[in-house]
């Protein structure tokens, strides 16, 4: 089961998705909200966190989660000082009761990575991309447009037409054609 403990928090942060399973794991852990305790309302223990990327916004919470529940942080760039352990490009994660591929995706930001599961058809995409076409920023330290569109260009040759859920960064999870949602803001990338 997927959860985003931020739903409804209307402090600055970013989603944060409690996938529980063989594996509970925290994917992003949102900033400016108490999430341990929405943690705890679901499960006694938390196995990792993996970070889409280290904005504050995402990472807000990191040093709460690793002192309530002993969990190591997992993300792209382990100089950054929220990640603990290194996901390199390609490898497989699993979160929950699935096996994910995760794809090194900048253009937001350096250490950004999208995390793929074929099987359920499920996208975590970070702030590479969201709802109805919008994609991430690239005015931040480290943001490039056209490495952007390259990132969203390779997630769009990963997944495909049987895509069944993008969870984002921000704003709504995507359950309704998802895989459109990523061609829009392929184009708008490409516009922008």
């Amino acid at each position: 089961m997927i959860r985003n403990l931020a739903q409804g928090i209307s402090a600055f942060t970013s989603n944060a998705f409690l996938v529980d399973g063989e594996r509970t794991v925290l994917v992003d852990t949102g900033a400016n909200f108490d999430v341990v305790p929405k943690i705890g309302e679901h499960v006694e223990t938390l196995d990792a966190v993996v970070l889409t990327h280290t904005h504050p916004d995402h990472v807000g919470n990191v040093n709460a989660v690793r002192d309530a529940f002993d969990a190591e942080t997992w993300g792209f760039d382990p100089d950054q000082p929220a990640v603990d352990n290194e996901i390199a490009d390609e490898s497989s994660v699993q979160l929950g009761d699935e096996e994910y591929v995760a794809l090194h995706t900048p253009g937001h930001k350096n250490d950004h990575l999208c995390f793929y599961s074929a099987d359920p058809g499920v996208l975590f995409a970070g702030d590479l991309v969201f709802q109805n076409g919008g994609f991430g920023r690239t005015d931040l330290p480290e943001g490039n447009r056209e490495r952007l569109v390259e990132s969203i260009d390779r997630v769009l040759a990963r997944v495909d037409v049987s895509l069944a859920a993008m969870h984002v960064g921000h704003g709504p999870s995507v359950t309704r054609r998802p895989y459109d949602h990523v061609e829009m803001a392929a184009r708008a990338a490409r516009l922008g």
